[in-house]
């Protein structure tokens, strides 16, 4: 592992960025079991990895030490050239490629290249909590070019991912994520691994593509989706009214063997995925 976060921030003359959302892994044996849970015994010296928030390195560096290729994304320009001196080597040995840029907008497709049984090709990274639900979409989206996802997220954020229907913290991010993904957890991980220390504690996660989805992420489906959770006291009758004329989505919902008088929290995801196809004719 790099030297500590903290070590490497003073000797810069950098303090963590409040506007950036930077809490820095600090915690040696939690950066180990994200970068095991990411590049697998099986894939050592195979797998091309892409992080998510680089921030000082730390798990840069470990996970250099098990994957092929690693390519690092970074957007606090003061960290970029951080990075570059800590990993020069890396860098030059083509090993590590540094990505001066914005996780919710970099080309992830352009960035995994296309899939390769012989190169797995995964994601991974420190969310930034104000744009965890940005980032994970941009995972959705490219599921299919991925064999896992590996990230640290808000327990809060965890827990609803791997809510069940029927649960009351299932809802509109449970069923797109899971529409691409099955989910587990790998570990929680207390505020103290962290420099500065968060508010609240967090959780690993990782995330494997199901093949094929169990829905496509069409407008329709979002429509219907986010339509279910809008007002979660409604009754699916009241929450698609919207959607399609009365008789019309009572006839879609009869035939996809679901109720309107049920509430969206109740139906999987594969329920959402045929009412959404139904409606797409």
């Amino acid at each position: 592992m790099t030297r500590d976060p903290r070590s490497v921030l003073r000797e810069a003359g950098l303090a963590p960025k409040k506007s950036f959302g930077q809490n820095f892994l600090v915690a040696e044996s939690v950066v180990r079991a994200i970068s095991g849970a990411c590049v697998p015994d099986a894939e050592v010296g195979r797998a091309r990895v892409v992080e998510i928030g680089a921030g000082t390195g730390a798990l840069t560096a470990v996970l250099l030490e098990r994957a092929k290729h690693v390519i690092a994304i970074e957007r606090d320009r003061d960290l970029v050239p951080v990075l570059a001196r800590v990993f020069a080597a890396e860098i030059a040995a083509g090993k590590l490629t540094l990505v001066e840029g914005d996780a919710q907008t970099v080309d992830y497709a352009a960035l995994l290249g296309e899939p390769d049984p012989e190169s797995p090709r995964v994601l991974c990274g420190n969310l930034p909590y104000q744009i965890t639900g940005s980032l994970l979409e941009r995972a959705v989206n490219t599921a299919a070019r991925l064999e896992r996802v590996v990230v640290m997220v808000q327990e809060e954020v965890a827990a609803r991912l791997l809510a069940s229907p029927g649960n009351k913290i299932y809802g509109a991010l449970t069923v797109f994520v899971r529409a691409a993904f099955d989910v587990s957890r790998v570990m929680k991980v207390s505020r103290g691994s962290f420099h500065p220390a968060p508010d609240v504690t967090s959780a690993v996660v990782r995330l494997t593509p199901v093949r094929p989805p169990r829905a496509l992420e069409t407008e329709t489906f979002r429509r219907v989706v986010k339509a279910a959770f809008g007002a979660r006291r409604k009754t699916l009758r009241n929450a698609w009214s919207g959607l399609a004329a009365a008789p019309e989505m009572a006839r879609i919902a009869e035939a996809c063997g679901v109720s309107l008088d049920a509430r969206g929290e109740t139906l999987d995801v594969t329920a959402f995925a045929r009412v959404a196809h139904a409606l797409e004719g």
